[in-house]
This record gives C-alpha cells, sequence and structure tokens, in this order.
C-alpha cells in the first residue's frame, strides 16, 4: 500500500543516545517531536558558549558522566534557574522572598534551552517553559523547523 503513518515522539523521549539509537536510527526517521533544549553531541551547538558551559561543568563536577544524559542536562538547567532565584534575592533569603523572585522570571535565558525559548513565571503562572520548537529525525539527528510556539 505504500502507507506510511506519521510518528509523533513525546518530547522526553527524544534522547537520540538514550532512546533512539537503542531502538536503532533507522527506525526513528522521521519521526516529529516537539523540544525545547539543545541536544549534546549535536554538532549544531558545537562553539555554543552554553554548550561549553555545560560540558565543562560536568567535566569538573561529574566526570566521566555521560553529558548524554538528560537527567543531567535537566538538573543543571534547574540548577542555572535556582542560582539566578537567589542571586535576585540578594540579601534577603526569606521564602516570601524566594517565592517573589521564582514568581517573577522575565526572558530569563539558560545554557541548554534552544535559542529564542526563554523562562517566563508570574505569581499566577508557575510553568516556566511555554516555547517548542517543532524537530524532525533525519536519521542522524534533530532538525529543527517552522517558527517556536507558544503554548497555554
Amino acid at each position: 500500500m505504500g502507507w506510511k503513518p506519521l510518528h509523533i515522539l513525546v518530547g522526553i523521549s527524544l534522547s537520540i543516545e538514550n532512546v533512539l539509537k537503542p531502538a536503532g536510527l533507522e527506525n526513528a526517521k522521521d519521526i516529529i517531536t516537539s523540544n525545547y533544549v539543545k541536544e549534546f553531541g549535536d554538532p549544531a551547538w558545537d562553539g555554543d558558549p552554553g554548550m561549553k558551559r555545560f560540558a565543562a561543568f560536568v567535566d569538573k563536577y561529574l566526570p566521566g558522566e555521560n553529558k548524554h544524559n538528560w537527567n543531567i542536562g535537566y538538573g543543571y538547567m534547574s540548577a542555572q534557574t535556582m542560582v539566578h532565584i537567589l542571586e535576585q534575592c540578594e540579601d534577603d533569603l526569606t521564602r516570601a522572598n524566594v517565592m517573589k523572585q521564582a514568581e517573577n522570571l522575565k526572558d530569563f535565558e539558560l545554557d541548554l534551552l534552544l535559542p529564542g525559548i526563554r523562562i517566563n513565571t508570574s505569581p499566577t503562572d508557575h510553568y516556566p517553559i511555554q516555547q517548542v520548537k517543532m524537530h524532525k529525525f533525519d536519521g542522524t539527528r534533530w532538525q529543527s523547523f517552522g517558527p517556536i510556539l507558544e503554548l497555554d
């Protein structure tokens, strides 16, 4: 019949190293997903300052760990956000001020977020990442396409 259905992969499973390679890269060709982070090892990010800072951090504090492990990247971005919040608190480290700062992040950029994707929060909106880019797997790497999408 020649039928080729569209396969959409949930974003949490987009790791090339940890998900797609074990499943077989040839089986993943043309899969679509949404994403908001840079993939470690993707040549598109060679020379990227944020990726360099991430790699240096892992080399220094987690020597020998696999930089493709998305849990490390997620932890790195969470720590980056917390450091920013605490710096905004200055000398007032009360719970009330920490929450005030955490609820007022405006266009905050993280090393591993895709260009143009930023963190924003408010007292009524605690979901910090509300933007994604669509990606299609070409058999080797994810290729982004289209504009940044705003999630509501």
